[in-house]
């Protein structure tokens, strides 16, 4: 019973905040036209994504250094759910699987929002490497999820290397991220986005359940000159983001962790 109700209120919620932010998304693209320029939609997407993260009722902490303001942000990928939690927190572009951008109407914010679609196997890194290279070269952050799939978020699958290498092309830093979902003080098994799951079926739990809690470690930037090839950073990173995921899973950020609102992210502790 409470479940169901939870699940009304939420959802009831959830619709009405895409339906306005589907309203947002067409104003914007009004303005382009009257104003003969694509208008910034980063500051409108830091605060669409908050509204979301509320809506589905996640607990988020932010532990770490603020994010640069252009690098290649990589991060483990365990839900759908990142993406507006991580694009909360830090405004980037994303790199995100094709078939969301089949998804009814989610697809199209994305591509609004100017995520990059890749089709797994598809042939397609390169050009996809070509993409994030441009926008990090015009001084936008870029975020990535180099395992190329999402997992159960007990461990941290390994890194792909070729797309860390348009950060060095860029001559950008890499902001490594780790993302932890809990309940209860143990893994989260609702959060967790895999398999052949299917987007709405997985909302309807999401929205049922009590809130998830979620903690986001951004870890120190690391530098991309040098002579390390991309498969030795890409497991050096893989490594990194494990080790913050260990850490949360222990629970040494909960005394320390400050909640992210819905409104400015505030300033928050420090977990190194």
């Amino acid at each position: 019973m409470i479940g169901s109700l939870r699940l009304a209120i939420r959802l009831g919620a959830f619709t009405l905040f895409l339906a306005a932010i589907t309203v947002l998304a067409l104003a914007l693209r009004v303005g382009d036209v009257l104003t003969g320029k694509k208008l910034d939609r980063t500051p409108w997407a830091g605060r669409c994504f908050r509204g979301a993260c509320r809506c589905l009722g996640l607990d988020i902490r932010w532990h770490g250094p603020t994010p640069q303001a252009n690098s290649l942000v990589v991060s483990n990928h365990i839900s759908w759910c990142d993406i507006p939690i991580l694009g909360g927190l830090a405004p980037a572009r994303f790199l995100s699987k094709a078939e969301v951008a089949e998804w009814p109407l989610i697809g199209w914010l994305a591509r609004q929002a100017g995520t990059l679609f890749i089709k797994r196997g598809g042939g397609q890194a390169r050009q996809v490497k070509s993409a994030i290279r441009s926008a990090l070269a015009s001084g936008e952050s870029v975020l990535i999820f180099p395992e190329g799939t999402t997992s159960a978020g007990l461990t941290v699958l390994p890194f792909h290397g070729l797309l860390l290498s348009a950060a060095r092309e860029a001559n950008v830093t890499i902001q490594p991220a780790t993302i932890c979902y809990r309940r209860e003080g143990r893994p989260d098994h609702v959060a967790p986005f895999i398999g052949d799951d299917a987007f709405h079926s997985h909302l309807i739990r999401l929205l049922k359940n009590p809130a998830s809690r979620v903690d986001v470690l951004f870890h120190e930037p690391v530098a991309t000159t040098g002579d390390l090839k991309s498969s030795e950073l890409a497991r050096q990173l893989q490594e990194t983001v494990l080790d913050g995921l260990h850490r949360l899973q222990a629970g040494e950020a909960d005394r320390a962790a400050a909640p992210v609102r819905t409104g400015a992210v505030p300033g928050l502790s420090r977990l190194r």
